[in-house]
């Protein structure tokens, strides 16, 4: 019986879907108007190189996310940027191949 093929290719990929559904479940935003947002950032980035689908994609998926946050109120820059600190310094700390931890 052969395994079958994980749909995200990375662990963080999977979270930020999450974190994205989830603050849709809860009713922070309309589906539609975060599909809105995505696509244009996806647009965007294509513009200068054909996007494969993996980490581009992601990429493009938490900069919009940050950006939806900010527009709605949830998070300004300086509290995302205090977030991406903590994850990278996180991150250095953590043994190769353990998971990252706050």
């Amino acid at each position: 019986m052969s395994r079958p093929e994980p749909v995200f290719s990375e662990p963080w990929h999977a979270q930020i879907f999450a974190l994205t559904v989830h603050l849709n479940e809860a009713g922070h935003f309309a589906w539609a108007d975060w599909a809105a947002a995505f696509g244009a950032t996806l647009k965007r980035h294509g513009l200068s190189r054909e996007l494969d689908g993996g980490a581009d994609y992601f990429d493009a998926w938490l900069e919009t996310l940050e950006a939806f946050l900010g527009e709605r109120g949830m998070a300004g820059a300086a509290e995302l940027q205090k977030m991406k600190a903590a994850w990278e310094a996180a991150y250095l700390r953590t043994p190769h191949g353990a998971p990252v931890r706050l």
